[in-house]
């Protein structure tokens, strides 16, 4: 397999993913984001010197395209590229430079994956046995649990499915995974992700259904083609179909896999960390190495997402403040890992700061002084050699600039090389400041008055030193702001800047006696009105609710019989299964048919049931997490219930909770708490609860109190 050179040896290669995103909905910013990430990274790693080659796209398949295809009255083909051309067309206006766009329903990566189920197959790590259980069509999840169980990530109830399917032998894994995970403490970052991966494979993996007979929009399984290839392994071989993984020319493939990195959002970590890798050393392919998992972009203190009618169109802004705008927002008002949130407020706010007062006022005043002072030629600057005792500080300020520069050029390739804009960014306007202050400081205006030689050169020393910074600041900030930066290169008369050499920043790379370019404003101030304007637009695409996208994803009657399952000695195994993560074992061959167990009723007393105690399995069950209380307040008009938004660390949820008498909303805000987190979702007062608060009830009126812990222990943590 390569190596990180090239064929020619001439550049070290890098290749950077993001996740293909599902066609299920328009992109939006959380969309967005995540591109943005890959695209900066992408052009860091080209303006460094590296052979980069940047891979995006979107997934295709599944019930719940072929489900709303039907809805919309079209073909899930036809439905499936009209919202790809969405994706498709906005990646293109936003300038973002992709290498390639894979869709899933090319014939290139149709070949691909069943290139890799053959492999599997003939490998003997896929066999066919029969799944009966709970399905969430909308996270295309299985999902333990008797019929009426809601779907852990969505909160929507499950469906009841039996049919025959192809296992993939995912439990042949679990100590391999964790042995690379031990090995290779780089492979998952950021370490809060890395350690749910952990966890989550410690606690026991079972075999894993890949193929589906309950719909066809899909890829057939090769040579049996009444099954579809389950979507997870379907979508996650693009990442090496889209390099030529199965054709006849494995040129890209062996220049550029493994995946240096592969960008994803936080909730799709199991896939990513602990089926992707699986398949790999299954099909005796290296991995990928490192898998970066942001978090959430948060609105109205909620994930963005179609489900929660809370999305917000990446256009709004692009038609108001322009793409730069929003990329700057996204990766410096966000440390890239954790969660953050947007609103139009502190766009606006961090867009008049840091770009237009920041940014641009300091390139428009300096170049404006050159034009003045210089008749916009860049002024010879003799700083080494040329200091008078009278401005032997002003001499100084001049060489330290340069001192600033180089040791803030250090702290952003960092930043930038540990996929930490924010204080890459956070640097480079610290250097921003600086400059600014030395002009102030400076008065090049009041030197500008006087006639003496000396003051003369003074003005082209401080005049110099802002430029050449501007130039490093500029370069460095090209990555995040590729259109503004390009302007101002011109401005500087340094032409264009996707043709400049920008792996060496040396302090005197602006030659004297270079011609500036046309001036014009880089960041005009924003009006007090963009606000008022992105909402507007917004309102004229107002997102679904979640009842509406309900509606498009109509539900089909749950299955009162189920198949007797083929057992094999591989389906017949120990191991823990966790809620949403794999196929449950396939019952033994003699097991009758049988009706779907009822749904249990979430509040049982004990004089309901004959004997109280329940067995191990029934205690399994339940799921018990830790979390982190992030909102809290009261409920109107309920004087013992408060609403809750808690952080579980994979994703955060709506919980109403009696617990009002006993603690104030203010007094819960960090607080870790324990939640039953597989729990149907409930309304209580018009609100919708998913999960429950573990309390004890003590004394004669029952008065609530959490349960809690003495050691610090992670959120997100399963109690067992």
């Amino acid at each position: 397999m390569p190596t990180q050179e090239n064929k020619q040896g001439s550049r070290p290669k890098f290749f950077i993913t993001t996740p293909i995103y599902y066609v299920n909905a328009r992109p939006h910013l959380g969309h967005t984001y995540t591109t943005v990430a890959a695209d900066t990274l992408a052009r860091w790693k080209r303006m460094r010197g590296y052979d980069v080659y940047f891979l995006t796209g979107t997934d295709e398949h599944g019930q719940k395209i072929e489900r709303s295809a039907a809805k919309a009255g079209k073909t899930p083909q036809e439905f499936a590229a009209g919202v790809s051309s969405e994706f498709r067309a906005l990646w293109d206006r936003m300038g973002l430079t992709y290498d390639d766009y894979i869709r899933t329903t090319e014939e290139r990566h149709k070949r691909g994956v069943q290139h890799l189920f053959t492999v599997l197959q003939e490998r003997g790590f896929i066999y066919k046995g029969t799944y009966t259980g709970q399905y969430c069509v909308w996270d295309e999840l299985y999902v333990e649990g008797p019929p009426g169980t809601a779907c852990p990530d969505c909160g929507r109830i499950t469906e009841t499915v039996s049919e025959e399917n192809y296992f993939f032998k995912l439990s042949a894994f679990e100590r391999k995974l964790l042995e690379y995970y031990e090995q290779h403490p780089d492979f998952i970052r950021p370490e809060a992700r890395r350690n749910e991966v952990v966890a989550f494979v410690r606690g026991g993996l079972r075999d894993l259904s890949i193929s589906r007979t309950s719909f066809n929009w899909g890829i057939p399984v090769p040579g049996d083609e009444r099954h579809v290839i389950y979507v997870w392994m379907d979508a996650l071989a693009n990442y090496i179909t889209a390099l030529g993984y199965g054709s006849d020319d494995p040129t890209l493939l062996e220049k550029y896999w493994p995946a240096d990195v592969q960008l994803i959002g936080k909730e799709i970590s199991r896939f990513h960390c602990v089926y992707w890798p699986a398949f790999l050393m299954a099909a005796d392919l290296p991995l990928p190495k490192s898998i970066v998992a942001h978090g959430w972009l948060l609105f109205e203190q909620s994930k963005m997402s179609k489900s929660r009618g809370n999305i917000v169109r990446a256009e709004t802004v692009l038609d108001v403040l322009g793409a730069d705008a929003l990329r700057y927002f996204l990766l410096r008002e966000i440390v890239f890992g954790q969660d953050g949130s947007f609103s139009f407020d502190a766009l606006v706010q961090r867009y008049n700061s840091d770009l237009a007062n920041g940014y641009g006022n300091l390139v428009s005043r300096t170049l404006t002084m050159i034009v003045k002072y210089f008749g916009g030629v860049v002024p010879e600057a003799k700083t080494a050699n040329y200091r008078y005792k009278e401005n032997a500080v002003l001499t100084d300020a001049c060489e330290g600039i340069g001192s600033v520069a180089h040791f803030q050029e250090i702290s952003i390739s960092i930043g930038f090389d540990n996929l930490d804009f924010s204080h890459a960014l956070e640097s480079a306007w610290s250097l921003i400041g600086s400059v600014d202050g030395f002009i102030t400081a400076s008065a090049p205006w009041k030197i500008s008055e006087s006639s003496d030689p000396k003051d003369r050169q003074y003005l082209a020393e401080i005049l110099y030193t802002a430029a050449e910074s501007i130039r490093i600041i500029t370069a460095l900030a090209y990555p995040v702001i590729p259109d503004a930066a390009a302007k101002v290169w011109r401005q500087l008369g340094l032409g264009d800047i996707t043709q400049a050499d920008l792996k060496e920043l040396q302090w005197g790379g602006l030659k004297p006696g270079t011609k500036l370019g046309q001036l014009g404003p880089v960041f005009p101030r924003a009006e007090k009105d963009a606000i008022t304007r992105m909402q507007e637009l917004e309102d004229k695409y107002p997102a679904q609710t979640a009842t509406e996208t309900a509606k498009q994803v109509p539900a089909i009657p749950v299955t009162e019989v189920a198949i007797p399952a083929l057992v094999t000695k591989e389906t017949v195994d120990t191991h823990t299964t966790h809620p949403a993560a794999v196929a449950p074992t396939p019952p033994a061959p003699e097991a009758k048919p049988h009706a779907p167990a009822p749904a249990v009723d979430a509040t049982p007393t004990l004089a309901a049931a004959e004997n109280p105690k329940i067995a191990i399995e029934d205690f399994a069950k339940v799921e018990l997490r830790v979390a982190i209380v992030r909102v809290a307040e009261r409920v109107p008009k309920a004087d013992r219930l408060l609403r809750l938004e808690v952080d579980l660390g994979y994703e955060q949820r709506q919980i109403v909770a009696g617990i009002a008498e006993a603690y104030t909303p203010e007094s819960l805000i960090g607080r870790k708490v324990v939640i039953v987190a597989n729990l149907a979702p409930r309304k209580l007062r018009g609100l919708e609860s998913n999960g429950m608060i573990v309390a004890a009830s003590v004394g004669e009126k029952g008065t609530p109190v959490l349960a809690g812990f003495l050691e610090d222990v992670e959120i997100g943590a399963r109690l067992k």
